[in-house]
């Protein structure tokens, strides 16, 4: 039990911080009608501030049943108006708390909104694969999620000759009748008779299926309990929920919430709230749905057997404390410092996307400067190569391409360069973004009005600005209140105004607009066929603005004000996401309250700190590079191999399909002809997608339809294997005569020594001795034939079929 308790440090709780004993949760319980339930919460905490759940084997006793009887769950359950006690008895400790029961005659009306509509989505009954579908299920249809109560409430009382509720004999009421399974269900049961609620509904029929009867009840918040704790592996841990609502009231929740975890390999939750811990470790997001409220709690798993006597390696960097201070809570020690050459390597495939020479390599090895890997960042995002491979990644996610074949040409080309030269000069990027979105003219004199040529509907405009520059997926709110989220179509339609004042006319081709505003122009909300005012996400709204002001102009202001919760976080995940293989956030482009970061800490200094900085990019670029955290090796330790998430090593990747096919062009010393550009053109300076490329295609090139990176395909396939092994585009590279192959047939070096380059153009390292060894007998055999050419195409594409050389790592 010592062990266990240890493992549990408790998150904020110090070592005698509190006194030590047995907490039970809420401290009293108020029981407010014969329906209503209170779920208890059970927590031991010892003298070093450990903590441990024991909600599941913990003894209740009521001391008297005539008012409130408790479950082996810890589940108190009304009997009867008046107050007792309940006895807690766990780990050697007991607790007693009150129970006070008021209203069990239930003179007090049934709100169909906050108590019934919520048993309809516990159910399932409004969920996409019933009744919530657009046709409905079996002639009856109500909205997705419970979204539009008063569409559920016509379509529950008085849709079908009002047959589904019978006023007079409740239990006769269709509602009742298919959820009991006591008439044919294609849903089956879904609750029995006496249960609460089977009784809630049945009350609320008996009064007359009121709308909302009496005093205004609506649903003002939630909350989940504990909201963070640490649940060891194959652990359990009890929550609660409790809703507030308007009329100051509150009322636990729990049983009638809904539950998912975002990270079920770390741990899953069942339906009355008990977390359960899978064999991960990390953290794990816990949503509560109810009422179309979302609250989280978060569950972190730590190892095992936890390792925490390592010491950080000593850092500046803003990043490093959040990274290592996560890791030390979770028991895993990261990996050590890589190598030199991994380093050089890892940093100039990320920031430029091409390989570092051989004389580059042995310059940085021979450097023993304490900050030289550092100097090599600021080198590297100094060179023409970093602009190139970021202005190919915001060409991709801005779907930058020839959609109209060559006559959108020039415009396509436009907007790449325009891009390049916002990344080499690095414009902040508040200036970068407000430049796409409030782009009006020709394209001809101002290339991001193209980004138009691509959005050019409402709600592509209104999908593509929130997920990209805002970090949040809201497509689901164009029809209904968003699942996870709390974004409605009242704010879908009031953001789509920001847009409606767009005009266009013909610009420098029949494609490619010209953008003016409008004086006027709003967003009707299709629900309830009103006009939305412009509004941004979670801002105020814009309801007078004037003939000549562009709501887009405002949506940018507020993008870029200090406290907006979204612009910087959603760009610093990106980017984290591109150094770091994972966004804190994942998906990069989903960040809402119900998939929250894997280090909140860190993301949120980040972005403060890049805010204070003048969004400026490079900075942040270099900040994130020259962290301790992104120096680790890829190799994990017998304390990180099963982390996937905490960033407790370097976590290796396969390289993007234009990268690759340049690295491949590197090593075998051969330059690639994309049709109508100078030879020797690199695949990341690509203007577009619009040239042909086999490799490029194979290797999971985005179409750039979507501005999800998710587009980008790492997965590898059989074609890609093929082609490596023995495509005639690979072997032609291999055996040209101007290629590596023919010029080391005849260099007088000896084979060492070309082997050697070989290795430090591939690896940026030196062959080992066996390595070394191996190729020079080979190149020795095959010049022993008179076929040393063949040789030395033998040994490149064995490297090239490496996962050494097909992975940053």
């Amino acid at each position: 039990m010592a062990s266990f308790l240890i493992l549990l440090a408790g998150i904020g709780l110090s070592p005698g911080a509190s006194e030590p004993g047995l907490i039970v949760e809420p401290a009293e319980v108020r029981l407010r009608g014969s329906d209503s339930l209170a779920q208890l919460v059970v927590t031991v905490r010892q003298a070093d501030g450990s903590t441990a759940d024991l909600s599941g084997s913990a003894r209740y006793s009521s001391s008297d049943s005539k008012f409130a009887v408790v479950d082996r769950d810890g589940l108190v359950r009304p009997r009867g108006e008046g107050a007792t006690s309940v006895k807690v008895e766990a780990g050697g400790k007991s607790s007693v708390i009150k129970v006070i029961v008021s209203e069990f005659s239930d003179s007090r009306p049934v709100h169909f909104t906050s108590e019934i509509v919520p048993i309809l989505s516990k159910y399932g009954c409004n969920a996409g694969g019933c009744h919530g579908k657009a046709t409905g299920q079996n002639g009856f249809r109500l909205s997705l999620l419970g979204f539009d109560p008063k569409m559920d409430y016509e379509a529950l009382v008085r849709e079908g000759r009002g047959r589904r509720v019978v006023p007079t004999a409740p239990a006769e009421s269709l509602l009742l009748k298919k959820t009991t399974a006591k008439v044919p269900h294609g849903g089956g049961r879904k609750f029995g008779e006496g249960t609460p609620e089977y009784n809630t509904i049945a009350r609320w029929i008996s009064q007359g299926s009121p709308y909302d009867a009496g005093k205004e009840r609506a649903l003002t918040g939630l909350s989940v309990e504990p909201a963070q704790r640490l649940v060891p592996r194959g652990g359990r841990q009890q929550v609660r929920v409790t809703a507030q609502f308007s009329d100051g009231t509150s009322a636990d929740v729990t049983r009638l919430a809904q539950y998912q975890s975002n990270a079920a390999d770390l741990a899953t939750v069942d339906e009355k709230g008990v977390i359960q811990a899978g064999e991960g470790v990390g953290e794990a997001a816990i949503m509560a749905r109810f009422g179309g409220l979302v609250a989280v709690a978060r569950a972190t798993v730590p190892h095992s057997r936890p390792d925490r006597d390592w010491q950080g390696p000593a850092s500046s960097n803003i990043v490093d404390p959040h990274v290592f201070r996560k890791l030390k809570e979770l028991g895993l020690r990261p990996s050590e410092t890589c190598s030199d050459g991994e380093f050089i390597r890892r940093a100039t495939l990320d920031l430029c996307g091409i390989l570092p020479s051989p004389a580059e390599v042995a310059a940085f090895q021979a450097d023993h400067a304490p900050d030289k890997r550092a100097k090599l960042v600021d080198k590297l995002i100094d060179r023409p190569e970093y602009a190139d491979l970021f202005a190919m990644k915001w060409s991709t996610i801005l779907k930058n391409k020839r959609t109209f074949g060559p006559q959108s040409q020039a415009g396509t080309f436009a907007f790449h360069a325009w891009i390049r030269q916002a990344m080499a000069e690095n414009k902040p990027y508040d200036q970068f973004v407000k430049q796409i979105v409030t782009a009006r003219g020709d394209a001809a004199n101002n290339p991001p009005v193209v980004w138009y040529r691509q959005v050019n509907t409402i709600e592509e405009r209104v999908d593509d600005t929130t997920q990209l520059f805002l970090g949040m997926r809201v497509q689901c709110a164009r029809c209904h209140h968003h699942p996870f989220e709390r974004w409605s179509q009242e704010d879908y339609y009031g953001f789509a105004s920001l847009f409606t004042r767009i005009g266009n006319k013909p610009g420098m081709d029949q494609f490619t607009p010209r953008i003016y505003v409008m004086p006027v122009g709003l967003a009707t909300n299709p629900m309830t066929m009103k006009e939305q005012a412009p509004k941004p996400l979670g801002g105020e709204a814009l309801p007078n603005l004037k003939g000549h002001e562009d709501p887009r102009e405002k949506l940018t202001d507020w993008m870029a004000k200090k406290d907006n919760p979204y612009f910087a976080k959603a760009l610093v995940n990106r980017y984290w996401k591109h150094f770091f293989s994972r966004g804190l956030v994942e998906p990069e482009d989903d960040m809402r309250v119900s998939n929250p970061p894997a280090n909140p800490e860190l993301l949120d200094a980040l972005a403060d700190d890049f805010i204070a900085h003048g969004f400026d990019i490079k900075r942040l670029v270099r900040v994130l590079a020259t962290s301790r955290a992104y120096d680790r090796s890829s190799l994990p330790n017998e304390s990180n191999a099963i982390d996937r998430r905490n960033f407790a090593r370097y976590y290796a990747r396969r390289l993007p399909a234009e990268v690759m096919l340049d690295a491949v062009n590197s090593l075998a010393g051969t330059r690639e002809a994309f049709a109508g550009l100078p030879a020797g053109f690199r695949a990341t300076q690509l203007p577009d997608d619009g040239f042909d490329s086999a490799f490029l295609d194979i290797f999971g090139r985005p179409k750039r339809e979507s501005v999800c990176e998710c587009e980008r395909s790492a997965e590898a396939n059989l074609s890609q294997t093929l082609l490596l092994l023995n495509s005639a585009e690979l072997q032609g590279k291999l055996t040209s005569a101007s290629g590596r192959a023919s010029k080391y047939a005849v260099d007088p070096r000896t084979n060492a020594e070309k082997v050697e380059e070989l290795y430090r153009v591939a690896f940026a390292r030196a062959p080992l001795s066996d390595e070394s060894d191996a190729c020079v007998e080979l190149l020795e055999r095959r010049n022993a034939d008179k076929k040393l050419k063949q040789g030395y195409e033998d040994l490149i594409w064995a490297l090239i079929n490496t996962k050494e050389f097909l992975f940053n790592q």
